[in-house]
């Protein structure tokens, strides 16, 4: 890639960082509508993450007339949140291989008495399946889906790390 492509691209590194996001989401959403994988707890976690990522991207890109150090620190914001994500789906991979611990509201750790109330929601149908975290429920050359996005996350975080302390100034910008 030239120096002008890299910079025309990240320029532009706010949309394309919503366009990414809005892609997780939809991989994330096929596989359950298609795929019928239901998400888990921490599945949801990591689509809350994307989710906020998404208006923050399209804001900064919004404000694509910033002075050079607004369009870095917005970059730079980006690549906070993409490092969060692959942060959490690194944690849910580690569950997944049972690394470490998951929360125990969806690895099963946290079993307890049933009572009256959980009977009467089971009699009254009720659904009573969690996901668990721990499990995979698929995976492609040894990562799930969690590993999968952890690997993506942490591109995405290098690139608006490297749009944010690398891109030229636009000249046709107001950069004061």
């Amino acid at each position: 890639m030239t120096a002008a492509l890299i910079n025309t691209i990240g320029r532009r590194w706010p949309f394309v960082a919503a366009g990414a996001a809005l892609l997780m989401l939809a991989i994330a959403h096929a596989f359950e509508s298609f795929g019928h994988y239901p998400p888990c707890e921490l599945c949801l976690k990591q689509r809350d993450i994307y989710w906020l990522i998404l208006p923050v991207a399209v804001v900064f890109y919004g404000m694509t007339r910033w002075r050079l150090i607004g369009f870095r620190l917005a970059c730079a914001i980006l690549a906070a949140l993409f490092l969060l994500e692959a942060g959490v789906a690194a944690y849910h991979a580690g569950v997944e291989w049972k690394w470490w611990p998951g929360p125990t509201s969806c690895t099963g750790a946290g079993v307890r008495p049933v009572t009256a109330a959980d009977m009467s929601a089971l009699l009254s149908g009720a659904p009573q399946h969690v996901v668990q975290c721990d499990v995979a429920a698929w995976r492609l050359l040894g990562l799930s889906m969690a590993g999968w996005n952890a690997l993506a996350a942490l591109v995405l975080s290098l690139l608006s790390a490297l749009a944010a302390w690398r891109v030229a100034p636009d000249p046709k910008a107001d950069y004061v």
